[in-house]
């Protein structure tokens, strides 16, 4: 599944439901929070038709055909569209692509290892090259963002990553998730080994540049719907410069500003790129 907009009035939903009804396009309408309801495509291949739809119902709502689908599928569709809450497993799997829970359940396992005795063994095994010879273990360049020290370490990390990465592989694909995991993940690991050392880990400086991608990609080109929410965007931004300042963890604030500046330019660069029509 993937979210298309977020309304609330109901009422307007469900004439847009009844509409693509007709043309044998499934879209479920579920509540959130403060008495919003969300539109949920429910196959992903129909994505650029419903956007296209969705677009004209926005511009003219009013417009009789929408009023003519409800009454032409009334009674048709009231055990098909319900407007009950998901469950958690329902958004967990509609919001994320297989790329995403890939990467989370590759964190999860390596620190499950970590946890029952093998710390030093996964560390050794992923931590970032430092030396001529480790530097042709390509996998070394990437592998760092696997590792996580402590229970809120990887929850903070796979929560963000989930959320901002099943987005953008929804969106623009999985090779497009994987190209920013690569790239960011070496290139802020990077900038952090030469301000720190190799002693990091985690998927922080990735998600910081999932942060500065949808940023930039959705400020760019808003047509294709990734975006951050103000917000969050507030939120990551206001904690990267608290990161710098806190007394209390350990935190690999280069790898942070390094992620978020690639995101930035990828984010900068796909823009002029993708077609209109993904």
């Amino acid at each position: 599944m993937i979210r298309l907009i977020t309304i609330d009035n109901p009422r307007v939903g469900q004439a847009f439901i009844d509409y693509m009804a007709l043309k044998h396009i499934e879209i479920m309408m579920m509540p959130e929070a403060e008495a919003t309801f969300c539109l949920w495509l429910i196959k992903d291949e129909h994505l650029h038709e419903a956007e296209t739809e969705l677009k004209q119902f926005l511009a003219h709502p009013e417009d009789p055909k929408y009023r003519a689908a409800s009454w032409e599928t009334d009674g048709r569709q009231k055990t098909t569209f319900r407007y009950n809450s998901p469950s958690v497993l329902q958004l967990f799997y509609a919001k994320a692509g297989y790329m995403t829970l890939g990467v989370m359940l590759l964190c999860i396992t390596v620190f499950v290892l970590q946890m029952f005795g093998l710390q030093q063994t996964m560390f050794n095994l992923l931590h970032f090259p430092t030396s001529q010879n480790q530097a042709w273990e390509i996998w070394r360049w990437v592998s760092p963002a696997f590792l996580h020290f402590s229970v809120l370490h990887i929850i903070f990390n796979l929560l963000w990553w989930w959320y901002l990465g099943g987005d953008l592989e929804k969106r623009l694909g999985a090779l497009k998730l994987t190209n920013l995991l690569v790239l960011s993940s070496a290139g802020s690991g990077i900038v952090q080994y030469w301000s720190d050392g190799p002693g990091f880990g985690g998927l922080s400086g990735v998600v910081y540049a999932l942060v500065g991608f949808i940023w930039i990609f959705g400020w760019k080109r808003p047509e294709l719907g990734l975006s951050i929410q103000k917000p969050l965007l507030g939120f990551m931004l206001i904690w990267l410069v608290i990161a710098f300042v806190q007394p209390f963890m350990p935190i690999a604030n280069s790898a942070h500003v390094a992620g978020l500046l690639i995101g930035m330019g990828l984010g900068l660069y796909e823009s002029k790129r993708v077609p209109a029509n993904v």
